[in-house]
């Protein structure tokens, strides 16, 4: 098995794992035997026991396989990765500052009244962060197992995201329903987006930047 497929299969792993153990028929029942905390221990565990190989296997064969394309990483490609991984930490830090109701382990019960600062952007903020990071990857990393690992990323924050609406918009006349319509699923897509930045406050403007910049100057160093 190639490297890039051995990717893929992780990939699907971890997100078929994600899926299942959090899905309505089954997220009851395991809580129900181990109870909230021991249900997200266990789901966390399964998590690392997927991605820690996914992550490890891309590591170690970074660069490998067919090249698919080759953007180049000149001025303009450093820029634009640079403005739009801000974005990505911005929304990060947003979104840990901001939990969401819909996130994973928050009740649909803990909905807000009224959605505010960053979930007027997206409701969905670190998952979109995270696909943000990997679209920006694949830009300047053409090469097989390049794009196996970061394509992952926004496949699954878009199957994670829609997944996690749907199993916390049940029942029908679950308290979500008012904080999902009143928010949108794609980032800056919504029709409220500037009263979200304006409520976003500046502490995610400058500890994203702080992030940005940090990762940036470091990046040869860790991650060459």
């Amino acid at each position: 098995m190639s490297p890039a497929v051995l990717i893929v299969c992780l990939w699907l792993a971890f997100g078929a794992s994600h899926i299942l153990l959090s899905s309505v028929g089954l997220r009851p029942r395991l809580v129900g035997v181990l109870g909230e905390r021991g249900f997200m221990g266990a789901y966390s565990l399964v998590s690392l026991a997927t991605f820690v190989p996914l992550v490890s296997v891309y590591f170690a064969h970074k660069h490998e396989g067919a090249l698919l394309w080759a953007t180049g990483a000149g001025p303009l490609a450093f820029w634009l990765i640079s403005a739009g991984m801000a974005v990505a930490f911005i929304l990060l830090v947003a979104g840990v500052l901001t939990p969401s109701p819909a996130s994973m382990g928050a009740g649909g019960g803990d909905a807000p009244a009224e959605a505010r600062g960053v979930h007027l952007i997206t409701r969905h903020s670190v998952f979109m962060a995270l696909g943000i990071f990997g679209c920006l990857h694949l830009l300047v990393n053409g090469y097989a197992t390049d794009v196996a690992f970061f394509s992952g990323f926004p496949i699954f924050v878009l199957i994670g995201a829609v997944h996690q609406d749907r199993r916390k918009l049940h029942p029908p006349d679950s308290p979500y329903r008012a904080f999902y319509e009143a928010t949108p699923l794609l980032p800056f897509t919504g029709n409220r987006t500037l009263e979200g930045l304006r409520g976003m406050g500046w502490r995610p403007l400058a500890i994203g930047i702080l992030l940005t910049a940090g990762v940036r100057y470091f990046h040869a160093a860790w991650f060459a």
